[in-house]
Parts: C-alpha cells; structure tokens; sequence
C-alpha cells in the first residue's frame, strides 16, 4: 500500500506561480509511474504531467512550457512548479503512482485545490 500526500495549493492570480508536492510513503520510484492530474469542476480527470517507464516526461498541451514536473529520490516526492498560471489552470490537483512492477495498481492523493483568479 502506498500513501501520497499532497500541498502546495492555494489561491493565485492568473500569471502567478505555485508548486505542488506529493510526498509519497516509501520508495515507490523504481516501481511506478508517478504523474499529476487535474479535475475541473463538471470536467473529467485529466492527465497534466507525468513521467514514463524510461524517464522522460510528458505534458498535456495547454500547461507545455509553464509547467514542470520533477522529483527528488531521496524524499520520496513529486513536485509540480506551475507556472505563468490561467483561470483556466482552476483545478483539484491530484498526485498519481501507476506500481507497474508490482501490484498493476493506481494510487491516488487527496488532491489539493488551485484556484487562479482573473
């Protein structure tokens, strides 16, 4: 079982910046794929950004060159620096762990709101 822990959101004018963080409760790294999504209220779950199986990251389109994920092995956690932020960016962000060594199993944060006012 895996516990994702996430912080960093709030309330920010639009062009302002926010960085989420998911911490997660073990080393999960090497065994899973850790990525963020957002909901929008009366939208479907959406991927933002992630990283895949070899490394590398992908980006939705509308957040390519304003955000950035990153991670630290050592800590455990996930970061998400938005950047440049739109009303449009208004979301329940959520941190996920895909364990495809393991357990094939998706874990999922609480999610932790961001709300970018005009």
């Amino acid at each position: 079982q895996v516990q994702l822990v996430e912080s960093g959101g709030g309330l920010v004018q639009a062009g302002g910046s926010l960085r989420l963080s998911c911490a997660a409760s073990r080393s999960i790294f090497s065994s899973s794929v850790m990525g963020w999504y957002r909901q929008a209220p009366g939208k479907q779950r959406e991927l933002v950004a992630a990283f895949t199986r070899g490394g590398n990251t992908n980006y939705a389109d509308s957040v390519k060159g304003r955000f950035t994920i990153s991670r630290d092995n050592d800590k455990n956690t996930v970061y998400l620096q938005m950047n440049s932020l739109k009303p449009e960016d208004t979301a329940v962000y959520y941190c996920n762990a895909y364990d495809f060594l393991w357990s094939d199993t998706n874990y999922w944060g609480q999610g932790t709101q961001v709300t970018v006012s005009s």
